[in-house]
């Protein structure tokens, strides 16, 4: 593995953007999807499970959207700030994801990863074996609620994207950039529900736009949670965390097959999105192909990754993510 200084060196000719691969990805995932979501409301109105077949089509292009989404929070996606932000602000509206909030939220993520001094900002919440033993009954049963799969990956997103994402924390003064960005959000999508409602009615929306949402919300706390919560991830404290192992060993390479991959916009190449989150998702591949050293990060298959749902403390002595029992 080359020295710290030397990686960006390395991945600096895949951080510039393909105006036409970005246009194409768009093309290929917003039209489809504006598509689908027509088909499947309008379905809905006239046979329920006409309608339904729609939904995981529905969910997979909306997840493409939001790596999309993803790209331009990291300036990736184009080469200009400003067709960034015009383009995330707009697929927030889709996502139901608060784009300025999420942006500064999920900065701290890349920031803090595997950071044990600078856990609980933009991540799934781990607790060292240490900690959980020292916490009072009543507590650790919570954590253990929390850590289960079906609240992580059943309630979860729903609590995600329908709550936590719907209300703003802290004083509007200070952080009034996070409150005009939530309450933003949220005014725009009671215009558009509003909207879809008059023209499709309330059940189509209920029965197919938010199911959407929600199969959608629960694909990506899923990839956010086994891209850093596997057996033998990376988390140290201070002064022994580094930026560059937290990213090639705290970051798993989620192998897909092909398919897997262009359904969630190559987000399984998670390591290299966290060595340099400038590579844009449609270079990602490429840039993996091309350095062999990247290849040593943690490789993790479809079948490997559900035996990861069960992993809930870190253990400091022995390095690695272990179950409760």
């Amino acid at each position: 593995m080359p020295p710290g200084a030397s990686w960006r060196d390395l991945v600096a000719p895949y951080m510039k953007p393909s105006p036409g691969r970005a246009w194409l990805q768009l093309a290929t995932t917003f039209p489809p999807f504006v598509a689908v979501m027509a088909a499947l409301l309008a379905a809905l109105y006239y046979h329920v499970l006409a309608g339904l077949i729609l939904l995981p089509a529905g969910a997979v292009l909306l997840v493409r959207l939001f790596v999309i989404q993803h790209d331009c929070g990291h300036g990736s996606f184009f080469a200009s700030n400003w067709a960034n932000g015009l383009l995330g602000r707009a697929l927030s509206l889709l996502t139901l994801t608060p784009y300025t909030f999420w942006r500064r939220d999920h900065a701290m993520h890349h920031a803090t990863t595997g950071d044990l001094d600078r856990r609980g900002t933009g991540d799934v919440t781990i607790l060292t074996l240490e900690e959980y033993r020292a916490l009072p009954f009543l507590r650790r049963m919570s954590y253990r609620i929390y850590r289960h799969p079906l609240v992580m990956f059943g309630v979860g997103p729903a609590w995600l994207i329908l709550l936590r994402l719907r209300i703003p924390k802290g004083s509007p003064k200070r952080q009034w950039r996070d409150w005009v960005s939530i309450v933003g959000t949220d005014l725009a999508l009671a215009g558009l529900v509003t909207i879809l409602i008059a023209t499709f009615g309330l059940q189509p929306v209920l029965m197919g736009w938010l199911p959407v949402i929600l199969l959608a919300a629960t694909v990506g706390v899923w990839l956010f949670y086994i891209q850093h919560q596997f057996e033998h991830a990376y988390w140290a404290a201070r002064p022994a965390w580094d930026f560059h192992a937290a990213a090639l060993r705290g970051s798993s390479f989620y192998d897909l097959p092909a398919v897997l991959h262009w359904m969630t916009g190559n987000i399984g190449f998670h390591h290299i999105h966290h060595l340099a989150s400038r590579i844009p998702n449609y270079r990602l591949k490429e840039c993996h192909e091309a350095i062999p050293a990247l290849r040593t990060a943690p490789r993790l298959t479809l079948r490997e990754s559900f035996r990861c749902a069960r992993l809930a403390l870190w253990d400091t002595e022995q390095g690695r993510l272990v179950p409760f029992r």
